[in-house]
């Protein structure tokens, strides 16, 4: 009998014979048209209509009341920080399960990550275990919850779609409502996901997504923070825009601002592949269903799949073998024929500069960890696998 490992290797080759890449972009629509534009026209760089454009795009996708386009997801975080609030000394609840921008927003700050665990079903932040932990170590001080053991404030939650997978955002809408925490999103890899009926992103009181060319869909390098908090939207914008103040000559500036607006090159491919994201997740979606009708064949591997009552877009497509031992093996085996895949990033209690951060108990982040591997996700790959089966059904 195959090794869970050697029967996934069979499936991937059987396949895709020519191997895949585990995410590439797919460029259809106007975006040559878009982009042409902003040559002919000069208006390359932060000012310039496809920004105002790509904004309202964001906006009516997300349900959100304001959109501001950064120029990655990484500074959109980071920028959305100081805005809250958040400062040196400050601690933010983040997952332990994330890509290591996350902390590191955190950390551009001054602050400190403060490592929560996960739970199995969503590969997002676990509200109960939170709200336990949280009851366990925080001391109100004041109308601030403050670590018993460090004295810091901790001062938000940021919940991260992981691959994106809708978290259960009203759980930890309850957890932050109880210990009077802002609660953010980091919707980097879920555009086009849905929690129980609303989109993710502006579900807590901001959220930030991604665009970078990994991402189901593009800008090339960008991102962007969206919210329903008008006066919060209103601060951000001025911050991203080196906090000048409105003036038709005059260059004031009244704060520490940060140069992180999305040019307008790059909204202008974002408007048109933005304009795809409706096909785009179909198919994608298609891909997860046939990688979860595959697998039920494969004994030891478990596809990750959505929760009851999300609709994810399945940014990327996952699967749990039983061991650390058949993960590896796999990995290294697909490589050698030239199919993309990946373990989950390495938890960040296990990244040197993060290792001396709080944390609660971690387990479910370490044993998936050592046991998950992302598969090919991207639409070019949906569509290879939809031709064979459509070949497959007509002879």
């Amino acid at each position: 009998m195959m090794s869970p490992a050697a029967a996934m290797l069979t499936i991937l080759r059987d396949a895709l014979p020519s191997g895949a890449p585990l995410h590439a972009p797919v460029f259809e629509g106007r975006e040559w048209e878009y982009v042409k534009d902003c040559l002919d026209t000069g208006w390359v760089s932060t000012a310039g209509e496809y920004v105002d454009r790509f904004e309202h795009l964001i906006r009516d996708r997300v349900g959100s009341s304001d959109a501001i386009a950064a120029v990655n997801g990484t500074a959109a975080l980071h920028v959305l920080l100081v805005a809250i609030g958040v400062e040196a000394g400050d601690e933010v609840i983040i997952p332990a399960l994330t890509f290591v921008a996350t902390a590191n927003s955190v950390a551009h700050v001054g602050a400190t990550p403060h490592f929560a665990d996960i739970e199995r079903t969503t590969l997002g932040l676990d509200p109960a275990r939170l709200d336990a932990y949280l009851t366990a170590v925080g001391e109100v001080r004041g109308d601030v919850l403050c670590n018993k053991m460090t004295g810091a404030p901790i001062r938000a939650i940021v919940a991260v779609h992981v691959f994106g997978h809708p978290c259960d955002m009203g759980g930890l809408v309850t957890v932050a409502r109880k210990f009077n925490l802002d609660l953010l999103e980091d919707a980097a890899e879920s555009l086009g996901s849905i929690h129980g009926g609303t989109p993710t992103g502006a579900i807590g009181r901001a959220g930030i997504l991604s665009f970078n060319g990994n991402k189901t869909i593009t800008t090339g390098g960008g991102g962007a923070i969206v919210t329903n908090d008008t006066a919060l939207g209103d601060r951000i914008r001025h911050l991203a825009t080196t906090a000048k103040k409105s003036h038709a000559w005059a260059y004031e500036h009244d704060a520490v601002g940060f140069n992180c607006r999305m040019p307008n090159i790059n909204a202008a491919l974002g408007c048109a592949q933005i304009e795809l994201l409706d096909r785009f997740v179909t198919e994608k979606r298609g891909l997860a269903d046939w990688y979860r009708d595959r697998l039920q064949s494969v004994g030891g591997a478990e596809f990750v799949d959505e929760a009851p009552g999300n609709h994810s877009n399945f940014w990327l497509n996952a699967v749990l073998l039983d061991d650390q031992a058949q993960r590896d093996q796999l990995l290294e085996d697909a490589h050698t024929h030239n199919i993309g895949l990946r373990p989950a990033w390495r938890p960040m209690h296990w990244l040197p500069m993060y290792a001396g951060c709080p944390r609660s108990d971690l387990s479910v982040t370490e044993d998936i960890c050592a046991r998950l591997v992302n598969l090919p996700s991207g639409v070019g790959t949906a569509r290879e696998i939809a031709q064979q089966i459509s070949g497959a059904a007509s002879s």
